[in-house]
Formats: structure tokens, C-alpha cells, sequence
């Protein structure tokens, strides 16, 4: 600041201070070596020498002629001067030149000052010095001539002039000259406020203005920020003025004399600055093309150190790029380091993120590098070149060219540039594909094959499959890629595997054989990917040597004939062998042939062509079972029919022996199986196979009886001799009657039988039993005393009897006999034939007698039927007689002593005969075919009281349990529940909330069967004991109320039952919660707020619930009665009555108050009126009526009175304030006369009252100034739209001339049309009538066309309401046809599943029946029961009752939709009923080959047949319906339309509206 103060000081002198800014804010020039250890910077100067050319002004005085100006003072005597600025300043010759360059230098030469002086008058000038360079810019000093700037502003431009940003305002009064520029001092350094104390008026003369860029009150951090140096520099300076400092004079003349005073006047303008070099140049020098060289001069370029350059050292030096360029600062001068490109490059440039990456290390990036080089320092190789490590690094030929091939190397060539261990490079070493390798890249890696240039990873992979590769070396080969696939591996990528091998995996071999059985499959091959072979039929497995469930294999002597059905013997030859004899053959038993006969066997079921060898099991009936085969096979094929005879005769004689005998078993035809694929041949596997059938001894195993179990090798070996003999395997076919499953074993075939039942397929019965059926076979169990033998009849099981014995088992006396074997005859006193073998109980006892002997009689009859007695049994009379309708008892006896006849009566009969009732019974006993029924009470009477129900009509007398009615089926009144149950309990009814009706003497009815009482209006509950939810008042004669809670204030819409109290929310009261709650009030729809009356000055603590006003006592006021009410003083509660005078004071006031109140509300209303007025007439009147019009013109008339009340209002207003202010002085008067104690304070009320009055009179929010200001308003605002307002009346006013002419059809005496105006001799209007074409009679014409179009539209509107009726009617009608459509489709629908019922249980039963006729192995008697069963059946409906089902869906079907579908459905159904029918005719045929004992069941069949045949018969009658009823239609005629009703469809036409509706019923 001195430092500021003492350059001023010398600039008035005329001595030179240079100086710079620096940290502290001064610094001297740099010396001559400051430069090396920190910045320097250049010497401060004055920028405007040398630059006279560079500074120019606005405005000038005298420029285009002499001019006068004059100045303000009182000390000289000329006071006007004359100023010529055409020719520059010349102390001889244009001492009055005024031009800019003056301000440069105080004086001239000859110490005469100079100045500039600017036009008189004129208040916006600027003076702007252009610079050729970037300075930096320290300071600016100011001398005035005349006034300072009463407003000026600072700018710079740092863009030589295309944008300027202000440094500093000036102004006398900165709010009110620049509003938006704070001037609340400088808070930071770059801050932009407003300065007031260089722009006084004072001093008149030698005023100066000083700006400090940097001031020294704000502390700079860093002065080298970029901040800084952007504040600092600048490129062009520039000083506005805008406003004059004037005596007030011009604002009330704007004469050139009175301006020749005003003007600006600078005696001299200091601008300080360096050359701007970023404190790396301590001197500068001219700029290019600036040839002024004057003495001080601070020019523009600077002298560069550091290695930097430019015209203000902005960069580094070419080749200096390797650090960031900065501004010097003092201890560092940041010099610009060269760059290191190895001696291949000579330009580099800085790259800020190469700097930032090594840590702000380098950032010289070289350019252009040579010697195939490159890199940030031409450190590294281009590519396909690398590093030579025998060379230096700056050394020319340091990068070689690669050496590699470019088939298998990548981007052509490319090779490591360098070396680097850590990423794995050597200088070099070629970048190879992918899939190649090599120093040069030339051949391909191991799994690769086929280099080439084409393919971008260099080599295909030999896709190899790893499983099937033999792991060793290449897995192909690096030409043609085929791959070294395993031992059973093939293909070229080894992923198939031979033929007859299966499972590529990683395996030694690779694949693993497929090992098809030989003759379960088909061949040797099989699936790949599973191994499966190709099977024989009925064959599984993977190697097809399993047999599928439900299927064998055959064994060698599959084929085997037994004797017993060989031909060449008689029937009597047959031998069974005992049950106790060990089984040592097959089927029933042997076939007994004696000495030369033979037996004859046929052979058809070859299967395969080869040779069989023939074997004949035999058996002596001395010794075992022995075999004989024939000395050579013989050969047998398909499709042939062989007799085999053979003759057996003793060995060695010629002669027959009578009683020599062989039992021969079966005929056995054994395969060569040698002559079958697999065993021929000598293949290692055939000879195997041959080797294993002797080894096991599997042909042998067939030899023996009984046969051995198998091998397992015997079993697989034999499984697929079978496969091959058979092309499969056999099906088991066991028998459903006689297996217990129907599998069987692999090998040979045998089913699992049921007890007693034999055969492969266990299709017959052992011997000794019989009846193959379901269960099995039954033992004969033939009587070893009655029989002969213990075998029976295979299919009856009957015994062969001894004489005498008799029955299946032959273990029963002969008719008429008991007690086997010592038979002995019945005794039956003649009354029976038979009696029971065992016990001898007489059987079919005869004339009415029973017991063991029929030594009595039965039920019904009495007397003594033993044999010898004389006598026999007679019927009871009880009363009539056993069979008739009038028996009514189950037996009787003599009564000897009374000689007469007692009955024993059934249930509810009575009396020695059974004529009565008993008690609890009525009826008509007594009458033929009467009968006693119980009485139907329910069991609500006591059954043995003979009164309980009357004996003839059965009404029930005496009910018990509290029951009622002729039977006793409900609770009398006042009870409920189930009398059936004997549950009648007491109504529990609440008489207060019972309906007064049904209660009487304290006791109420109830609903009978559930007890609920009827209850009041809006009670509910069983008993009526509480009110309905949200109700209340319970008890009274209207029943419950409503509780009407307020939804808002409520926790709910219920209440109390008996107070009808809502449960309120926190804050709300009253019965509904529609009030405040207790001691609060509000409108509860907004707030509740609490009373809070003073205890003291209130009369209740509840306040009015309106306005919350407490009720005060007397002495108390407020809206709490917390302070003292007026006419009363004091501290409340201690409250003291006032003087009576101030009552005199207070009726004044309240009048004053009163006047005001008035005068303010009839201002309101006058300015509403105003308001609504200019409303009016705002609003457009182009469509208005004329009387609106002069309505509005009337108004606007008003407006005028308006104002002169107005006027008037202000006369009474200042009337008033007249009286006030009189009243106040009188009251200041009584004031001074020395009242003490309560008067003054009641004076000092009335003062404070006065003031509030006056307030409201005087103050700026009094009515009287809101009055005042509407009025102004209202003036504005009728002035605003006068002009438009009179030309809107002017524009109506014509529009109503030329209405009033328009209506008028001439003058009023000439026309008969009249006018608007015009009156007849009575003085009435005359306008319009028939021939005018004026407006009354448009008007007459339009409205009587309007009130005929409301009368057609009314016509219109009923005619479419009759039609609306009409179509509502139709609607209705077609609904009820739709709902009889549906309630007539789903009754069909329920006939129709009815129908599908009964034929789906037909349909099972006939399937019953066929699959029992087909049954093998159905007895006699099991067709004759079910034929009786048959016979039993009845068809659920009779031929009337079909008739009446045909009729009613005959009669539903009028409205059937989807009769096309229905009668598909039935085809079906009738098409499955004749197919039933035809399966039955089948069965029926079939069932003729039984024995004469099935008639019964053809008989049956028969039945059904005919039962079908009319169920035929229904159906195609029901169908003939359907079709007749297809076409049908009903025509249903109604008052206005008639319906056609289709069977898909109903069209119903309105005849009055010829409209058409059709409804699609689908």
C-alpha cells in the first residue's frame, strides 16, 4: 500500500519507480543471473509509453472543429476556454489539443500540462489501450481535471478484444447505479464488487481513481496459480464511463451552455505492467513488427531461459518436451528438459499421460523415429524387426530384421523386439500361431496338423479322439492329420470302433467286443454307442441272451408226443399210475402196450429243417424208466405232415405172449443240434461250444426222468439253440384257469401251476383229481370203501361205486337209507320219502308237519301227526285261515281245559283270535285283508298306552316330549328342535327384543326347528338379545337405531347397544364423534383445540364448541377469561371496576369505531361494484341484446357518481380526522389538569384507544389510505380504459342504430310491418306480421319451426320408446326360450347319460358272458347258474314305462340343440350295441358245442337276445324321433310378433317394426 501511494507520489513529480509483483507483492528486476536457481521476471513499467498509437478514445473534444467548454470554479476569472483537437498537441502551436495520447505524461516538454478532455455533455466514454503481446497488468492510477466518474468500470480482454470481462465498478452510489454487483467489500481476490470512494464529487480538480489487480488486504497463496496469472494477464485494457457528476443544473436544462461544464478531463493515465513471461525471462524485447524504440518502453517479447520459447516463454524449446512446461517459481524455475530418443530422433513432443504414468518423472514422447526404431524414445524395434543385444542402444543398425516364417508366424512375421524374461520374449524369437511352434514358427504342435497361411491359428487341430488314440507320441500325423487309433478303434479321427465292437472309451483296446449271443441275435453287430445287438424276436438283453417276460426257450425234448394220444390202441390200454407212484413221466401217465402191437404217431409242427434224432421213453411196470434213441437221426422239415409207427415186440421170439405188456411214455424228437450255425465248423468258438454241451452233459441232461437241473452253461447253450430253431422265443402261454401267472421258466417253459394241476402250460388235471376250473383241480377223494378206484371222471369227478354205495364219491347210502356204510331205512312216520345220509333227519316233510321225524306240525297248524295217532294237523283260525289275507297270527294250540283254540299274534295284533289292534297299531283287523299298521308318531307317544293314538285312524292323542300335530312332528309352541329325535326344547327368547306378537304372559315363540326368535327392527342374535351391528338403544318398541358415527372421528361405525356412544378418536366427543370431545372446541372436520378457560374467570371449563369462547364472570374477559373485561382494571384476576366516566369515554370510541366501519364497508362495496362494472364491460358484446347494452352504458354513467362519492368520502374522512384531532387535544388538556390513581388509568386507556382509532384512520394499512389507494387504482385503471371503453360504446351504439333501422320495414305511418318504435291509434306496438321480412317476424317463423320440430322429436322420442318397450319385450321372450332350450338340453343330457349307463352295463355283461362261455374248462353247472341268473333278470323299465320315456323326450327335444351330435353319439352306441349282439350270437354258437345241460344257458341267451332286441327296437324308435324332430319347427304368435323356434335356432319378426332378431342357440 505505501509502496502503491509512493509510485503515485513519483508519477506527480515526474520520477520513474519500476517495480513487479511478486509474492509479497514487490519485487526488483531480476538480475543478471537470478535466472538459474528460480524465476526472474522483467522490469515494471508504465505500458503506455510507447503505445500513444494503441490508446484511443470515444469521444474527444474538438476533433471535427474548435469548441467551448467551461469549468466550475470560483477562484478564476475565465472560466470558458475553447478546445481544437484537429491536429495533435503542440506546445507552440495546438496548446488546445486534447487528445488521449496527453494523459501518457503529466507535462510536456516545457512542463506545460496536458490532458485529455472528452465532448461536453457526454456521459458514456471509454478509452481502451490495445496491446501487440500478453502482459501482466499491475496496476492502473487516474488523475482527473474536472469531477471524477460519478459511475465507471475497469475491463480487460486476455483475447486481444473478442471477450472482455470486468475488473473493478466505480460508482457515487453503487446500489443504486449497478443493482446486481454487490459492493460489500472484496472477500476474495478474483472477486468483482463495487467501489464508492474514488467516485465523490469531491475534489472538483486533481481527483485520482487507483485499482490494484492484486490487493495487498487479500492474502495469495500461490501467486503462480493459474487463478493468478489469469487475473494478471491481459491482452487489452479498457475504461468505461458512464455517468457524469453534475450540479443538478442540466436535469432542468439541456442547453450546450449549461453542458460546457460537463465532461471528463484526465491529466495523465499510468498503466503498470511487465512483459508477461511466466518468470522465465528477466528482460524483453521488442515484438516483431514493432519498430517504436522510446525510452521506457516495456515491449512485448520476452528474452527466454530455461530452454523455453515463445512470445511470452509459453512452451519448451523444440526437442525440450521431456518435462510438462510450467511457470517458473522462486525456488524452482521449472526448467524445460530435452528429450532422450537414443540418437534416433531430433523432435519429440509431451504427452501429460506418458508423464502421469511414470510418476511425473518423463513425458517426451519422440517423433519420427529412425533406423527402425520406435517407442516414447526410440528405444525399441519396429515390428519385424528386434533388439540386437551385441549392439549399443544408440547405435544405427541396433534393430535387425526378423527371421521368420510367415506361414506359421503371426501378423506376418512379427518377432520378439526385445528380450524380457518376465513376459517370456527373446529378442528374435519368432511370434508363432496358435497351434505352431518352432524358432522360425515352421512346423505344427503336437495335436495339430496341415500349416497354413490361411488359417489363423496356423494348424487344425487333429481332432482326435482322446478315447480311441493310442497315447503315445503325435496323436496324428503333421501332414495329413489322420490319427493312431487303438487295437479296435477306426476312422480317421479314431472315433469309431470295428465292426462287432461297441463302447469307444479309454480302454487298452479302445473298444469292447460286442459278444452277441450266437443265436439270440441275429448276427455279431450291434449299436455303437450302447453295445445292444440285433435281436431274435422276443429275445432282450444287450447280448440277446435273455428271454423277454411271458416267452421261454425251448429244451431238446421240446418236442415231444405223448403215447397217450398216439393212435394203434384200444381206449382200455391206458395205464394211470397211482398218486403215490414217483413221477417218472410226462403228461397224464404211460400208454400200456402189449406184445406185437404198435402205436402210430403224427408229426406236423416241425420248425426247422435239420435232423432230429427220434427217442421213445419207455417203462417196464417192474423197474424205472429206461429210453431207447434210434440208431440214426432222421431228417424232419416245416410244413410236412410225418407218421411215425412203431411196433414193439419181444426181442429174440416169434411169438405173442398174451399178458407181456410195455408202458410206453412219449415219442421224442431230439435236434442235431452240430448241424446249427455256431457248432459247425472249426472256429475256435464252434469247437468251444461242442466241448461245453459234452463237458456240462447238457444233452444228457434230457436223457433222465425226472429230469436234473440244468447247468447254467446248459441253460445259455440250449437258450440259443432254441433261438435258432425258433427265430425267437416261445410264448408261455399258461393257461389263466390253471397258472398262477402267466410267466414262466426260461428254459423249458413250465408254467407255475395251481394245486392239482399239471402240464406245461398247467392246462389239465393231475391224476386223481378233476373240475379244471379257476381254482385248480379237486381231488377225487373217491371213498376207499365205496369206489373201486381212486380215480374219478375228469370233468365230474365222479367215482367208480362199489354196489350199494351211490354219490361222486360213492360215500352215500342208496334213497330212503341213512347212516353210511352201515346203511339202515329213514323214519318219517309216513309223512317224508327221504331223509339226511348222515343223520337221518327227515327231509320234504308232508300235510303240514316238520321236525327231525315230522313228528309235529308247522306254524299255522295244530294238531298230532305222529304215526298211529289218528290224527292230523288242521289250520289255525286266527282269524282266518294260514295263507289267506286274514291270518294274523303265527301259530295256535288247544287250550284242553277251555276246549279252545289259542293264537300266538304277530306284531300288532291282539285278542284270543288276533282281530284287535294291539296299542300303539290301528286299522281294520277284523275285516278280510285288513291290517294293523303302527301309529306314525315318531316314537313320541308311549306304545303301551292303549289311549296314545286313536285305534282306527291312528292320529296321535297323547304326544310326549313336547311335540305336537296329528303325528307328532314338531314341538308345540314355544319349543324347538327335532322331534323326531325326541330334542323339543324351551324357546329362549329376549322379550325386549322379541316382536311383541309372538310373545304372551312373559313366554315367546320361536322358529320350531331352529329356535330363532323374531326379532325387532334392526335386533339380531338366536335370542334377539342385542342390537344389529351399529346400532344402539336396545329395548324399545322400534327396535335398535342407527348409531351414526361420524366415519372420520370414529374408531369405527359401532357403538355402545344402550348409550349409543361411538368410541372416538383422541380429540373428538359427542354421542356420534361429530363434536369436539369434552373441554375442546372446533369444527372437528378441521381441528379440535382445548378450552383451557382460567378457572378463575369462568363460569364452566367447557367453552362454546363454535368459537371457543369461555363463559366469563362478571369482571373477566379474553377468550380464556384470563384478563380483565373492559371497564375494569387491575392485574386478573384481581380485576377492580373503572370510574364511571369512562363508560362516556367508551360509547365515544365504539361510535368512532362504528363510522369507520361503516365508511370502510361502503367503500368495499362501491369498489366491487367498480370491479363488476369494468368486468362488464371487458367482456366482448358482440352477441349481446340491445337493453344489455344500455345496461352497460348506464353503468359506466354510474361510474361517474362513483368518483364523486369517492370525493365525498374524503371530505367526511379528513372531517373526521379534524374531530379526532380536536378530541385529542381536549383529552391531552384533561390529562394535564392532574387526575391520579384509576382515572389516569383509565385515561390511559382511552389514549391507547384513541391511537388504535387513529391507527386505523392515519396508518398505512388504515382503510381510509386502502380507500385512498383503491381510489387511485380505480382513476388508473378507468384511464387505462377509457379509450377502449368509449370506442366499444360508440361501436354498440351503431350497432343499435342499425338494428332499430333493420327492424323497422319504413317509416312507421307507411308501413303495415310496424317498427321498433312504432305505436297503432291505441298507443300499442305495432311490429311485424304475415308478408314481413323483419326480425320479430324471422323470429315468429323460426319459432314456430322449432316448436314443430318438438313436436316431431316428441313424436319421434315416443314412437322409439314404444319400440324400445317392444325390443325389451322380445329380449325377455327370447331369454325365456334360451332357458327353456338349456333346461330342455340338460334333461336331455341326463337321458342321454341314463342311456350311455345302461348300455356301458350291458355291454360288461354280455363281455361276462362271452368271456366265461370262451372259458376252457367250464362245467355244466357253472352254465346252468349262469343262465338261471340270466333268466333272473329284469329290465329296469317295462314297455309303458319305454313308451313314456320315448314320449317326454319326444316332447323335450322341441327346443334340442345339437341333435346332429346327440344322434352320432347314439349311432355310436347303437353300432357297439349290434356289435355286442353279434359277439353274443358268436358266444351263443359256441356255447352249443357243451354238453345238453348248456340248453339252459341258450335259453337264457335267448332271453337277452329278445331284451336286446327290443332296447333295438327303443333306440331306433328314440332315433326316428330324433330325425322327425330335426325338421320340426314351433310357431309361437304373440300381440306384435310372432317367433319361429328351429332346432339350432329361434327368428322372431316385430310386425309393427318389420325388424328380424334370430338367436343362435348354439
Amino acid at each position: 500500500s505505501v509502496c502503491f501511494c509512493l509510485c503515485s507520489l513519483c508519477t506527480l513529480i515526474g520520477c520513474r519507480l519500476d517495480y513487479t509483483l511478486g509474492v509479497s507483492g514487490q519485487e526488483l528486476p531480476s538480475g543478471p543471473h537470478g535466472c538459474t536457481e528460480g524465476s526472474c521476471y522483467p522490469a515494471t513499467g508504465n505500458l503506455l509509453i510507447g503505445r500513444a498509437v494503441n490508446l484511443s478514445a470515444t469521444s474527444t473534444c474538438g476533433l471535427n472543429g474548435p469548441e467551448h467548454y467551461c469549468i466550475v470554479s470560483h477562484l478564476q476569472s475565465d472560466k470558458c476556454f475553447q478546445c481544437n483537437s484537429q491536429h495533435p498537441y503542440d506546445p507552440l502551436r495546438h496548446r488546445n489539443s486534447h487528445r488521449v495520447e496527453n494523459v501518457i505524461s503529466l507535462m510536456d516538454d516545457e512542463k506545460n500540462i496536458t490532458w485529455w478532455q472528452s465532448v461536453n455533455g457526454q456521459e458514456s466514454v471509454s478509452i481502451r489501450l490495445n496491446l501487440e503481446a500478453e502482459f501482466h497488468f499491475t496496476h492502473l492510477i487516474m488523475k482527473f481535471k474536472t469531477f471524477r466518474p460519478a459511475a465507471m468500470l475497469i475491463e480487460r480482454s486476455a483475447d486481444f478484444g473478442r471477450t472482455w470481462r470486468p475488473y473493478r465498478y466505480f460508482a457515487y452510489n453503487c446500489t443504486k447505479t449497478f443493482p446486481s454487483i454487490p459492493a460489500n467489500g472484496l472477500h476474495h481476490i478474483n472477486d468483482v464488487i463495487c467501489e464508492e470512494r474514488y467516485s465523490d464529487i469531491e475534489p472538483s480538480t486533481e481527483g485520482e481513481v487507483i485499482y490494484k489487480v492484486l490487493d495487498p488486504a487479500i492474502h495469495v497463496k500461490d501467486p503462480y496459480s493459474l487463478d493468478i496469472q489469469e487475473l494478471l494477464r491481459i491482452t487489452n485494457l479498457r475504461i468505461n464511463f458512464t455517468k457524469l457528476h453534475t450540479l443538478g443544473d442540466d436535469l432542468l436544462d439541456r442547453r450546450s451552455d449549461v453542458l460546457q461544464k460537463y465532461y471528463y478531463a484526465i491529466h495523465e493515465l499510468v498503466v503498470r505492467g511487465s512483459c508477461f513471461c511466466y518468470g522465465h525471462a528477466s528482460e524483453c524485447a521488442p515484438v516483431p513488427g514493432v519498430h517504436n524504440r522510446e525510452s521506457g518502453m516495456i515491449h512485448g517479447r520476452c528474452v527466454c531461459k530455461h530452454n523455453t520459447e515463445g512470445l511470452n516463454c509459453e512452451r519448451c524449446r523444440d526437442f525440450h518436451n521431456d518435462l510438462p512446461w510450467r511457470p517458473a517459481e522462486a525456488n524452482n524455475p521449472h526448467t524445460c528438459r530435452e528429450c532422450n530418443c537414443n540418437g534416433h530422433s531430433s523432435q519429440c513432443h509431451f504427452d501429460m499421460a506418458v508423464y502421469l504414468a511414470t510418476g511425473n518423472v518423463s513425458g517426451g514422447v519422440c517423433d519420427d523415429c529412425l533406423h527402425n526404431t520406435m517407442g516414447r524414445k526410440c528405444e525399441m524395434c519396429k515390428p519385424f524387426y528386434f533388439q540386437d543385444l551385441s549392439r549399443g542402444i544408440r547405435d544405427p543398425r541396433v534393430c535387425a530384421a526378423c527371421d521368420c516364417d510367415p506361414v506359421g508366424s503371426l501378423e506376418g512375421g512379427v518377432c520378439d523386439s526385445h528380450t524380457d524374461p518376465d513376459m517370456g520374449m527373446i529378442a528374435g524369437q519368432c511370434r508363432c500361431k496358435v497351434n505352431v511352434k518352432g524358432t522360425r514358427c515352421d512346423y505344427c504342435k503336437e495335436g495339430y496338423y496341415g500349416l497354413s497361411q490361411n488359417d489363423p491359428l496356423g494348424c487344425q487341430p487333429c481332432n482326435c479322439d482322446p478315447r480311441g488314440i493310442i497315447m503315445m507320441g503325435a496323436p496324428c500325423d503333421q501332414i495329413s492329420g489322420d490319427c493312431s487309433c487303438k487295437r479296435y478303434v477306426t476312422g480317421r479321427y479314431c472315433n469309431q470302433c470295428l465292426p462287432e465292437y461297441w463302447g469307444l472309451s479309454n480302454d487298452l483296446a479302445g473298444c469292447r467286443p460286442c459278444d452277441c449271443d450266437f443265436g439270440g441275435a441275429y448276427n455279431n453287430r450291434c449299436m455303437v454307442e450302447s453295445g445292444q445287438c440285433d435281436c431274435r424276436r422276443h429275445l432282450i438283453g444287450r447280448q440277446c441272451s435273455e428271454v423277454q417276460p411271458g416267452y421261454f426257450c425251448a429244451p431238446l425234448d421240446y418236442y415231444k408226443y405223448e403215447a397217450e394220444d398216439a393212435t394203434g390202441r384200444s381206449p382200455d390200454d391206458s395205464a394211470l399210475p397211482s398218486p403215490s407212484h414217483m413221477v417218472t413221466w410226462t403228461g397224464p401217465g404211460f400208454a400200456r402196450v402189449k406184445d406185437g402191437a404198435g402205436l402210430v404217431f403224427t408229426i406236423d409242427n416241425i420248425p426247422y429243417a435239420m435232423e432230429y434224432d427220434i427217442m421213445i421213453r419207455y417203462e417196464p411196470e417192474v423197474c424205472v424208466c429206461v429210453y431207447i434213441q434210434m440208431p440214426r437221426p432222421f431228417c424232419f422239415e416245416p410244413s410236412n405232415r410225418y407218421v411215425v409207427a412203431i411196433r414193439f415186440q419181444r426181442h429174440g421170439v416169434s411169438h405173442r405172449h398174451l399178458t407181456a405188456f410195455i408202458l410206453i411214455d412219449s415219442l421224442v424228437l431230439i435236434p442235431k443240434y452240430t448241424e446249427l450255425p455256431g457248432f459247425q465248423g472249426n472256429e475256435p468258438e464252434a469247437e468251444h461250444r461242442r466241448e461245453e454241451m459234452i463237458r456240462y452233459m447238457c444233452l444228457d441232461s434230457f436223457m433222465i426222468t425226472p429230469m436234473p437241473a440244468l447247468a447254467e452253461m446248459c441253460s445259455k447253450l440250449i437258450c440259443s439253440i432254441s433261438a435258432i430253431i425258433h427265430d425267437g422265443a416261445l410264448s408261455c402261454q399258461c393257461d389263466p384257469q390253471g397258472s398262477l401267472s402267466a410267466e414262466c421258466d426260461r428254459v423249458g417253459g413250465q408254467c407255475r401251476c395251481k394245486p392239482n394241476v399239471i402240464g406245461r402250460r398247467c392246462d389239465q388235471c393231475a391224476p386223481g383229481t378233476y373240475g379244471f376250473g379257476p381254482q385248480g383241480c379237486t381231488a377225487c377223494d373217491c371213498h376207499p370203501e365205496g369206489s373201486l378206484s381212486h380215480q374219478c371222471d375228469p370233468v365230474t369227478g365222479q367215482c367208480q361205486c362199489r354196489q350199494g354205495a351211490t354219490g361222486r364219491q360213492c360215500s352215500e347210502c342208496q334213497p330212503g337209507q341213512w347212516g353210511f356204510p352201515s346203511c339202515s331205512p329213514c323214519q318219517c312216520n309216513g309223512h317224508a320219502e327221504s331223509c339226511d345220509p348222515h343223520t337221518g333227519e327227515c327231509r320234504d316233510c308232508r300235510d303240514y308237519t316238520a321236525g327231525h321225524l315230522c313228528e309235529r306240525c308247522v306254524n299255522g297248524f295244530f294238531g298230532n301227526p305222529v304215526l298211529g295217532s289218528g290224527e292230523h294237523c288242521r289250520p289255525c283260525p286266527c282269524p282266518g285261515n294260514p295263507g289267506s289275507d286274514h291270518f294274523n297270527g303265527y301259530s295256535c294250540h288247544a287250550d284242553h281245559s277251555s276246549n279252545q283254540i289259542i293264537c300266538n299274534c304277530r306284531e300288532g295284533y291282539a285278542g284270543p283270535r288276533c282281530d284287535q289292534c294291539a296299542p300303539g297299531y290301528y286299522g281294520n283287523p277284523e275285516q278280510s285283508g285288513g291290517q294293523c299298521h303302527p301309529c306314525e308318531c315318531h316314537g313320541n307317544i308311549d306304545t303301551q298306552d292303549p289311549g296314545s293314538c286313536d285305534p282306527r285312524t291312528g292320529q296321535c292323542l297323547k304326544c310326549l316330549y313336547n311335540t305336537d300335530g296329528p303325528s307328532c312332528a314338531h314341538c308345540k309352541h314355544g319349543y324347538y328342535g327335532n322331534a323326531l329325535a325326541q330334542d323339543c326344547r324351551r324357546c329362549t327368547c329376549v322379550t325386549a327384543g322379541t316382536i311383541q306378537s309372538a310373545c304372551s304372559d312373559g313366554e315367546c315363540h320361536c322358529d320350531r326347528l331352529t329356535g330363532a326368535c323374531p326379532c325387532r327392527e334392526n335386533v339380531v342374535g338366536h335370542n334377539c338379545d342385542q342390537c344389529a351391528p351399529n346400532h344402539w338403544n336396545y329395548g324399545q318398541d322400534r327396535g335398535c337405531e342407527p348409531c351414526g358415527c361420524d366415519l372420520q372421528h370414529a374408531m369405527g361405525t359401532h357403538c355402545n347397544m344402550f348409550s349409543g356412544q361411538c368410541h372416538c378418536r383422541p380429540g373428538f366427543g359427542g354421542r356420534q364423534c361429530s363434536e369436539c370431545e369434552q373441554f375442546h372446541w372446533g369444527d372437528p372436520r378441521v381441528q379440535c383445540e382445548e378450552c383451557n378457560c382460567h378457572p378463575l374467570g369462568s363460569e364452566t371449563a367447557q367453552c362454546d364448541r363454535v368459537t371457543g369462547a369461555c363463559e366469563c364472570r362478571e369482571g373477566a374477559a379474553g377468550q380464556r377469561c384470563d384478563e380483565c373485561a373492559r371497564g375494569f382494571t387491575g392485574v386478573f384476576p384481581k380485576c377492580v371496576q373503572c370510574h364511571p366516566c369512562f363508560e362516556l369515554w367508551d360509547d365515544a370510541v365504539c361510535q368512532i369505531k362504528r363510522d369507520l366501519e361503516h365508511i370502510q364497508n361502503t367503500i368495499f362495496n362501491k369498489f366491487d361494484n367498480y370491479e363488476y362494472t369494468v368486468h362488464r364491460t371487458q367482456t366482448p358484446r358482440s352477441h349481446a341484446p340491445p337493453h344489455s347494452i344500455f345496461l352497460t352504458v348506464q353503468s359506466a354513467t354510474q361510474d361517474r357518481e362513483l368518483r364523486r362519492t369517492l370525493s365525498d368520502l374524503e371530505g367526511d374522512l379528513q372531517a373526521v380526522n379534524f374531530t379526532v384531532a380536536q378530541k385529542r387535544r381536549q383529552l391531552e388538556n384533561y390529562l394535564s389538569s392532574g387526575f391520579a390513581g384509576s382515572e389516569l388509568s383509565q385515561i390511559s386507556d382511552s389514549i391507547e384507544a384513541e391511537e388504535k382509532c387513529n391507527a386505523s384512520v392515519f396508518g398505512p394499512s388504515s382503510p381510509v389510505e386502502q380507500s385512498r389507494q383503491t381510489r387511485t387504482q380505480t382513476e388508473d385503471l378507468l384511464n387505462a380504459r377509457r379509450d377502449k371503453f368509449l370506442r366499444t360504446v360508440a361501436a354498440q351504439k351503431k350497432s343499435l342504430e342499425e338494428l332499430h333501422n333493420a327492424s323497422a320495414n319504413g317509416s312507421c305511418p307507411d308501413s303495415p310491418c310496424g317498427g321498433a318504435g312504432c305505436l297503432d291509434d291505441e298507443g300499442n306496438r305495432v311490429c311485424g306480421g304475415e308478408g314481413c321480412n323483419g326480425t320479430v317476424s324471422a323470429s315468429l317463423a323460426a319459432l314456430n319451426r322449432a316448436r314443430d320440430v318438438t313436436d316431431n322429436l316428441t313424436a319421434a322420442s315416443e314412437d322409439l320408446q314404444r319400440m324400445a318397450r317392444k325390443l325389451q319385450d322380445i329380449a325377455s321372450l327370447t331369454q325365456d326360450v334360451k332357458n327353456q332350450a338349456m333346461n330342455t338340453l340338460e334333461k336331455a343330457q341326463r337321458k342321454k347319460d341314463e342311456f350311455e349307463n345302461s348300455n356301458k352295463k350291458l355291454k360288461d355283461f354280455i363281455k361276462k358272458i362271452k368271456d366265461f362261455l370262451t372259458e376252457e374248462g367250464a362245467d355244466p353247472e357253472s352254465i346252468e347258474k349262469v343262465a338261471q341268473h340270466v333268466l333272473s333278470i329284469t329290465l329296469p323299465v317295462n314297455r309303458t314305462s319305454m313308451d313314456k320315456l320315448v314320449k317326454q323326450i319326444k316332447e323335450s327335444l322341441s327346443n334340442l340343440t345339437d341333435v346332429e351330435g346327440i344322434f352320432n353319439q347314439t349311432s355310436q352306441q347303437l353300432s357297439k350295441a349290434r356289435d355286442l349282439l353279434d359277439r353274443a350270437k358268436d358266444a351263443k354258437r359256441r356255447a352249443e358245442g357243451v354238453k345238453e345241460t348248456a340248453n339252459s344257458t341258450k335259453q337264457a341267451l335267448d332271453v337277452s337276445e329278445k331284451a336286446i332286441e327290443k332296447a333295438k327296437k327303443a333306440l331306433e324308435d328314440a332315433v326316428n324321433n330324433l330325425n322327425r324332430t330335426r325338421n320340426a319347427t314351433v310357431v309361437v304368435r304373440y300381440p306384435d310378433c310372432f317367433c319361429m323356434c328351429m332346432y339350432t335356432s329361434v327368428i322372431c319378426k316385430c310386425v309393427v317394426c318389420q325388424v328380424t332378431v334370430v338367436i343362435n342357440l348354439s
